[in-house]
């Protein structure tokens, strides 16, 4: 009887002991199953383009384990999703954005300058046009004469026009027409009548070619009847 309890005791032990085995893996495999799976979030983030977060994690798992050549390829690929960013960025224009990719490729490829190289002449290049097509803006600008009826860096100027003194009205017009002139204006004649448009149109018509034969107006009409006589003065942005 005793030989019996004594090998059920035993084989009640051994199952406990199994049980507790499945049930609570080693400290090494749930380490080796978390890696996995943080280097699994690494590529899913990495196909999908979410590179700052990638970045995040891969500096986490350099931190865990500095000495591993497996995560070498990793910034690798890192590095040349942001140097394709990069070159993305800067043919849309974003000369900023593609300076910032370009940044963050280089520190993850810092002995490999050369595949930085041309994304950075051509980041060179991109602000150096932005600086002179600025420049140019600007001596445009100041070669044009002082606007005497519109604020230049206005999306529009709207001007009451005197139709009760023909004298001031005609003041009025020459004022006008060299604004539109000098600075390109969209003009529209907003009038409460229908009648009063085509002499304001034939009057402004007359000075803006006087002015210059070759300019092609870009004339409106709009009849407000609850509005007095007025033109609205649209200058083309440099």
């Amino acid at each position: 009887m005793k030989p019996f309890a004594s090998r059920y005791l035993l084989l009640v032990a051994f199952s406990l002991l199994l049980g507790a085995c499945q049930s609570t893996p080693p400290a090494a495999t749930q380490a080796t199953d978390g890696r996995a799976a943080a280097i699994a979030q690494l590529e899913q983030n990495l196909a999908s383009s979410e590179l700052a977060t990638a970045e995040d994690q891969l500096a986490t798992l350099q931190a865990q384990s500095p000495d591993d050549p497996t995560l070498v390829q990793y910034q690798r690929q890192l590095a040349e999703a942001y140097l394709q960013r990069s070159q993305i960025v800067l043919q849309k224009g974003d000369v900023n954005a593609a300076a910032t990719a370009l940044s963050r490729a280089r520190a993850l490829m810092p002995k490999a300058p050369a595949l930085t190289g041309g994304v950075n002449n051509a980041i060179v290049n991109a602000r150096k046009a932005e600086l002179d097509k600025a420049e140019a803006a600007l001596l445009a600008a100041e070669a044009r004469p002082k606007a005497k009826v519109i604020d230049p860096a206005a999306e529009s100027t709207t001007v009451a026009l005197n139709l009760t003194d023909m004298s001031k009205l005609r003041h009025q017009l020459d004022a006008i027409a060299f604004d539109v002139v000098n600075y390109d204006c969209a003009v529209v004649i907003q009038a409460p009548r229908t009648q009063d448009y085509p002499w304001l149109a034939t009057l402004l018509t007359k000075r803006v070619k006087k002015l210059d034969s070759g300019f092609e107006l870009k004339l409106h009409k709009q009849i407000v009847r609850h509005v007095p006589a007025q033109v609205v003065l649209s200058p083309r942005k440099p």
